[in-house]
């Protein structure tokens, strides 16, 4: 289906704009919210309008926000965490967490749907977007290290820090079968033929 965005939508356009979407995601969310109309000829004939406005709002909350966005780009914030060998976590670290971390952390209010991640499962460190507007996306770092161990051990990114774990994994699970491999085996004894069979004595 096609629609007309009346306002910004990440990831997807800006007010004013005709999109193609699905028919889920137009009739279920895009609708519903407020955030697009039905692309008809009549809705069409509007869409300049809708256009400008928005352009104005859009500098105008840019302008507002300018000073936020430079406050939060750059904080780092740490979560300790359990989890396995290979650094998968036991459990997540959602975009609530860090939305209630970075709100303590820099005094702003920050609202989960404004954190732009899918819910962090993995040792290391990630780098998230943080949407304020949709010219305003400053970058955050969150680091997750194991609980009991200290956070700089873990300040690498995480895909590299799973990878290197499971190698090393990998790489001991190799070392036992070497090891196994390398063990004699021991000898098979075979059953005496009758030739070499005791004779029994006469009575």
């Amino acid at each position: 289906m096609k629609v007309l965005l009346l306002k910004d939508v990440y990831n997807l356009g800006r007010a004013g704009d005709v999109k193609k979407v699905a028919n889920g995601y137009g009739r279920n969310f895009l609708l519903p919210q407020g955030l697009a109309m039905l692309a008809t000829p009549g809705a069409l004939k509007q869409a300049e309008r809708i256009r400008e406005e928005a352009n104005k709002q859009r500098a105008r909350l840019n302008e507002e926000l300018g000073d936020v966005a430079e406050q939060i780009s750059g904080i780092q914030l740490i979560f300790p965490a359990r989890a396995g060998e290979t650094g998968k976590l036991y459990g997540s670290v959602t975009t609530q967490m860090i939305a209630d971390a970075l709100s303590e952390k820099s005094e702003i209010e920050v609202h989960k749907r404004q954190i732009d991640s899918q819910p962090l499962r993995l040792l290391g460190m990630h780098t998230v977007k943080v949407r304020l507007t949709i010219d305003l996306i400053p970058e955050i770092t969150v680091v997750i290290h194991r609980e009991g161990e200290s956070p700089e051990s873990y300040m690498v990114p995480a895909e590299e820090l799973a990878g290197a774990a499971e190698q090393e994994q990998e790489q001991q699970v190799e070392e036992i079968m070497d090891e196994q491999a390398g063990e004699p085996e021991a000898e098979a004894v075979a059953p005496p033929s009758e030739d070499e069979a005791p004779l029994e004595e006469a009575e």
